[in-house]
């Protein structure tokens, strides 16, 4: 199937896909804790048939059993060898179940290793490993790709890019969200729309999550972003034990009607996901297809994203700011710290010039002494795990810039793109590849324009270009090339006409290099701030500058709120507040004490997960006199508190928490030897944590594990798919007080209520706790679980609330 053909596919539609697999098969007799791709080998007829009552019930393409055929899915059950065999098998199962009557969808997920930084596992390592089962998937014959219950954005784009770096054929892309409407790593649902069609994807959505209700809030943020087909598989409800068995209670009838709606919220492809049936895909087929289509392809949008937030440029909205100190041009201290291999400056840039209001950072790596491209992927590492804002990638060299935006989380902005044959030839198609934006500066092999027509022409031939590849001018930022006004006395003049040329007859927004104004003039500041002003009242959109100048800052929020831009008067006084609120401590300090107290550091490294520099801030405290028990308990541990409450109120996610872990570990470990001349610090109780038996997910029990030793407890990790005897016998051996059971799969969950019972059988005492992504506190009762903990950080405070009730 060509993607065009898909495209034409999705406009007859609502098209209807299949529902669930796993919970269907384990009801026809697939045992707990086997290989699925396996089992459905050796009892292929049980897989056709339920897939031949899907086309039957209306589905018009069917989701190969490639699920987690991948080569560390497959290495779990010593089955990476066969790989190809089985991928080739799994789809002939669905091919035949298809019989010409629905297409077959290749289908593929995550491999359940965390990425690098978090983890071991690098991006390309990732991109081959799809590319590898992607490849025996293709040549099998499917007709497209589906990317399914993906929990990690960064993930789906190595896996949109497997695919599209092996084949042609359509792709649709699907993430998983919690309750709080965010995937485990942060990221939001449009931020993954405007992501992956801006990387290609040809249909982009949600499944599983939630019940078909719960998706319409997050489905109508996804329309109104996107310009390619919606995808929604819903489960049927949420998961309920009843009789000692997992059920989904949500009717086929309940299913169809609540699937309708998705489809006016413009859902343009449409199926099940846990818990659905035959039964629920035939009501809902019967329910949607004579709806049509209602899906109004969103209008494009300059619209940058990282892997937690989306960053929308409005021609006629508020002024923005790119930061530009992440630069060592200039700054010897940065340079040096470079040359060392050390990112702590580069991290606290980020952070100040996000606090001060930047709206995107500008990373540059270009200096002698370090490998330019090594530093750069470094620092989009550091960088994207401390902020939140998109980057602009700014470097001369073509292949270091390709390099960041293929690691990049998220969709950068390139600085930039002139009419320079290198840069011309290679760069435009590397933008339109990776789905960046990216800056449009005027300039030629030739060099400045010579005047303003040459400029004109220079951005309208680049801007045709652009066109001709399949980019458009929402994708463009054009520099206004600021002169020098102390050596061109018409630069401003010049810029402005450009400025009002790009926004008034091209609809381009703008950009500029704020300082190049003032170069060579003593107080510059005051000629930067002038200059500000007048160009957004020309229309500038934003400016390369250092947000942490007050003057340039307020000048630009003040300039709005004077042109009526909406919602600038907000703007303007929530700005004068805040520089207030940050002043209002220094007075009364600097009155009762003289001076303000410095933030604890050791607090700090932990807070900002500042791994690099947390043991020399170790160092001073004990140089200082203070007893390692002491450090911890009064430091580390209420460093790794605050981090929790950051992410229960959702101003951090995944990476920070697991980053201010880390790096508490880090400190920990450093000061565990220290710990037996400490008298003050006292063993504390010991946790026995395991993914039950059937189950091979481990990314949360991991952090769990991770969390609960940061507290001082002896954590005993037994792995993942780890049987209920397993468990209680080591609980019973190491006197454990508490048991930390996980479950990603509603498949698996029932595997907790085994461990519950047998530990009451063998007389353990031991308090049982249990999360995961399918867990509820409502299942945690009904199994007779002792706690529930819906994440990490308040996995530590039941552990501690148990312990005191023990």
């Amino acid at each position: 199937m060509t993607r065009e053909e898909f495209k034409e596919l999705v406009k007859n539609g609502p098209v209807i896909l299949d529902g669930a697999t796993g919970s269907n098969l384990q009801n026809a007799g697939m045992p707990v804790g086997v290989c699925p791709e396996q089992w459905i080998l050796e009892h292929p007829q049980t897989m056709i048939d339920l897939q031949r009552a899907y086309v039957e019930a209306g589905t018009q393409i069917l989701l190969a059993p490639t699920f987690t055929a991948n080569r560390i899915k497959l290495e779990e059950y010593g089955l990476a060898d066969k790989l190809v065999e089985m991928n080739q098998q799994l789809v002939a199962i669905s091919k035949e179940a298809a019989g010409g009557k629905a297409l077959v969808a290749g289908d593929i997920t995550m491999t359940g290793q965390q990425l690098y930084p978090m983890g071991e596992l690098q991006f390309e390592e990732l991109v081959d490993i799809y590319k590898e089962q992607v490849k025996v998937v293709a040549d099998a014959g499917v007709d497209l790709f589906i990317i399914e219950t993906m929990m990690s954005l960064q993930e789906t784009r190595a896996a949109v890019l497997a695919i599209r770096e092996t084949c042609d054929l359509p792709i649709m892309a699907s993430m998983t969200y919690n309750e709080d409407g965010r995937s485990l790593y942060g990221t939001d649902p449009v931020t993954a729309v405007v992501t992956l069609q801006s990387l290609g994807a040809d249909a982009v959505g949600m499944n599983c999550s939630t019940g078909p209700e719960e998706m319409l809030e997050p489905i109508r943020q996804t329309v109104e972003y996107a310009y390619v087909p919606v995808l929604a598989k819903p489960n049927a409800g949420l998961p309920e034990l009843e009789d000692g068995v997992t059920v989904y209670k949500t009717t086929p009838e309940e299913f169809a009607e609540v699937g309708a709606k998705l489809v006016e919220e413009g859902v343009s492809i449409i199926g099940g996901c846990c818990g659905t049936t035959p039964a629920h895909i035939k009501a809902l087929a019967d329910k949607v297809k004579p709806m049509g289509i209602h899906h109004v392809e969103a209008p494009r949008r300059r619209v940058l994203t990282s892997e937690r937030k989306t960053v929308e440029i409005d021609l006629d909205g508020p002024f923005m700011v790119i930061g530009e100190r992440i630069n060592p041009t200039g700054k010897k201290k940065l340079q040096a710290e470079l040359r060392e291999g050390s990112l702590n400056m580069v991290r606290d840039m980020a952070r100040a010039q996000e606090e001060n209001g930047a709206a995107i950072l500008d990373v540059n790596m270009g200096m002698n002494g370090i490998d330019e491209k090594q530093m750069m992927l470094n620092t989009i590492h550091e960088v994207t795990y401390t902020v939140d804002c998109p980057l602009c990638i700014d470097s001369s060299h073509v292949d270091i810039i390709e390099a960041a935006l293929r690691i990049y989380p998220g969709r950068a902005l390139i600085n930039s793109i002139s009419l320079e044959k290198e840069k011309f030839e290679k760069l435009l198609p590397i933008a339109k590849k990776y789905g960046a934006m990216f800056i449009l500066l005027p300039l030629s092999d030739e060099g400045l324009p010579k005047d303003a027509e040459e400029k004109r022409q220079i951005v309208r031939t680049i801007l045709d270009a652009a066109l001709k590849i399949g980019l458009h001018k929402e994708d463009i930022i054009v520099d206004g090339l600021v002169a020098t006004v102390g050596a061109n006395p018409l630069a401003a003049l010049e810029c402005f006409d450009t400025i009002q040329y790009c926004k008034d007859e091209l609809s381009l927004a703008t950009a500029c290099g704020l300082s190049n104004i003032s170069f060579g003039l003593p107080e510059r500041i005051y000629v930067n701030s002038a200059f500000l002003t007048m160009a957004i009242a020309k229309g500038l959109t934003m400016a390369i500058a250092n947000p942490s100048q007050d003057l340039l800052m307020n000048a630009a929020v003040a300039s709005d709120m004077l042109l009526h831009k909406e919602g600038s008067d907000i703007c303007y006084i929530n700005r004068m507040n805040q520089r207030a609120q940050k002043e209002a401590p220094a007075t009364v300090n600097a009155a009762s004490a003289g001076a303000l107290e410095p933030a604890n550091p050791v607090f700090d490294c932990v807070l900002k997960g500042n791994k690099g520099n947390i043991l020399k801030e170790v160092d001073k405290a004990l140089a200082a006199g203070e007893e390692p028990g002491a450090i911890i308990n009064g430091q580390l541990i209420p460093a790794i508190n605050e981090v929790g409450v950051l992410f229960d109120k959702q101003i951090y996610f995944l990476p920070q928490l697991i980053s201010s872990a880390q790096t508490m570990q880090h400190a920990i470990e450093y000061l565990e030897p220290m710990l037996s001349k400490d008298k003050d610090a006292e063993p504390k109780a010991t946790i026995i944590i395991a993914t039950v038996e059937g189950d091979i997910h481990d990314i949360g029990k991991n952090l769990v594990a991770l969390m609960l030793r940061n507290y001082g407890y002896r954590v005993l990790d037994l792995g993942k798919d780890v049987a209920a005897d397993i468990i209680v016998d080591t609980a019973l051996k190491e006197n454990a007080q508490i048991i930390g059971l996980s479950a990603l799969m509603t498949t698996t969950m029932m595997r907790m209520k085994d461990v519950v019972e047998l530990a009451k059988e063998r007389g353990c005492n031991s308090k049982i706790i249990v999360g995961g992504a399918a867990i509820t506190q409502s299942f945690a009762d009904e199994i007779g679980a002792d706690g529930y903990s819906p994440d990490a950080a308040d996995c530590v405070k039941l552990v501690e609330r148990l312990l005191e009730e023990m």
